[in-house]
């Protein structure tokens, strides 16, 4: 009874409170995208096209750099299509940069700063409107609604963007507190504060975990190594995004925490594009990104064939990102989903540009060639793996306090095995214990020199 009356206090008093003093319409969205994710096909398509029409005709008339593109191209705004767009160029993050005052509305003077983490390269720093951020938390509050849970439920987030740690003054810690949240930081993630991220999920038992694949991996694989159980304390599901999630990872997650594993795909600049249904399918949030496929000509390619993804946000007239280049690759799925919902589906998102590695003949591996190598070793707890060039790997490897002796018996093993997906290439290992990783906590098992073209 008390932890209902908790719950409720969050969802209908002080939720409400808080979004009507940001001025937010997130309630207002969740209610509509609660029905919407269930209209016919026809319908949604006719509510994408007005979205898109209004934002086109808005920006048009008050953003500086697509009034001049428009004119430029002779296009009309109210003649662009939903399966038109491919008439606008695309637009990358060199271009942002290059036009950012010029991408700006000036409607909206209130507009909220933000920025990307930079992990492929410079920051981007763009604008959001009060419109893109209620509909952003609106389109999660959904997922989450999937799931049998919703705000109010005691969670935990284990998390490290640097803008949203710098905010952990008395104020922010009030709040979190007021609505059942707490942050686990992810950018220290040794064996000491892994135990007391144990402790801490056991004491608080929360009903949502939500973070990093990662971060949440290593605790699962200490509390497995440490024989804690984390499996039976309530947790219903554990939300995951940001990052690419593992089949290892989700398997490691949902057997530490006994319960599913809810994958979420987007970025900041990009918005919440996709969250995971029970079914276990990504499902687009259709009613405000529009999501096309393209391949390195930009010509947008048929579903079931993988891609480069471009996003197109209806919602955020005042800093408009239409035919944005992700970095990202995936493809959709022509098939409905089991669950019901007329949203389409992303039938993969296989990483970033950056995570594929490249033979010095020119041919693209996905980087599972190599991960599959170090997961196959029990030795290994954590990796890292870097392409500086084409005839060269960098690995650096967590084996715990024997990673100096493991260097001798196991180096030569994974020198061989990364030869036989890459060809004749020098791999050079590094054995830490634990593995640094930036300030963001958001850790990337996999990079590359030769995919950053468009970061």
């Amino acid at each position: 009874m008390l932890e209902h009356l908790k719950r409720n206090l969050v969802r209908h008093g002080l939720f409400p409170l808080q979004e009507r003093l940001k001025h937010h319409t997130t309630l207002a969205d969740l209610r509509t995208l609660k029905a919407s994710q269930w209209w016919p096909a026809g319908q949604l398509a006719a509510y994408r096209q007005v979205g898109l029409s209004e934002l086109l005709t808005e920006v048009t008339e008050h953003v500086p750099y697509y009034r001049d593109l428009f004119a430029r191209l002779g296009l009309n705004p109210a003649d662009v299509r939903v399966d038109s767009l491919s008439d606008l160029p695309l637009l990358d993050k060199a271009t942002i940069r290059a036009h950012a005052e010029a991408l700006r509305s000036p409607l909206y003077p209130d507009m909220q700063r933000s920025n990307t983490g930079g992990s492929t390269g410079e920051p981007l720093i763009f604008w959001l409107t009060h419109e893109r951020v209620s509909h952003d938390v609106a389109a999660k509050l959904r997922s989450f609604e999937w799931w049998d849970v919703t705000f109010g439920d005691r969670e935990l987030v284990v998390w490290g963007a640097p803008h949203e740690l710098g905010r952990q003054d008395r104020i922010r810690n009030l709040r979190d507190r007021l609505f059942r949240s707490a942050l686990m930081p992810a950018f220290n993630m040794g064996d000491a504060q892994l135990a007391t991220y144990c402790e801490t999920i056991r004491r608080k038992r929360p009903r949502v975990l939500f973070g990093y694949p990662s971060a949440i991996t290593l605790i699962a694989e200490y509390a497995a190594r440490q024989k804690i159980d984390l499996a039976h304390l309530g947790v219903s599901v554990v939300f995951v995004t940001a990052e690419q999630l593992y089949p290892h990872q989700r398997d490691t997650i949902s057997e530490a925490f006994g319960c599913p594993v809810a994958n979420g795909y987007g970025a900041r600049d990009a918005g919440f594009i996709a969250h995971e249904c029970p079914h276990g399918n990504l499902h687009i949030t259709a009613e405000d990104i529009i999501v096309e496929i393209v391949d390195d000509s930009g010509t947008p390619v048929p579903p079931g064939v993988t891609g480069e993804i471009v996003t197109t946000h209806l919602r955020n007239r005042g800093y408009p990102l239409i035919r944005y280049r992700t970095g990202d690759l995936g493809r959709l799925d022509p098939n409905p989903c089991p669950c019901g919902r007329t949203l389409p589906v992303l039938g993969a998102v296989e990483g970033r540009s950056t995570d594929f590695l490249v033979t010095q003949d020119g041919r693209r591996v996905h980087a599972l060639g190599l991960i599959y190598v170090l997961r196959d070793l029990a030795e290994v707890r954590e990796f890292q793996i870097h392409q500086p060039t084409a005839d060269r790997i960098e690995v650096r490897i967590d084996g715990g306090p024997d990673g100096a002796e493991l260097a001798g018996t196991l180096g030569p093993t994974i020198t061989a095995e990364f030869q036989k997906v890459l060809g004749d290439i020098t791999v050079e290992i590094e054995w830490l214990s634990p593995l640094p990783r930036p300030k963001s906590g958001k850790f990337r098992y996999v990079t590359s020199e030769l995919g950053k073209a468009h970061a």
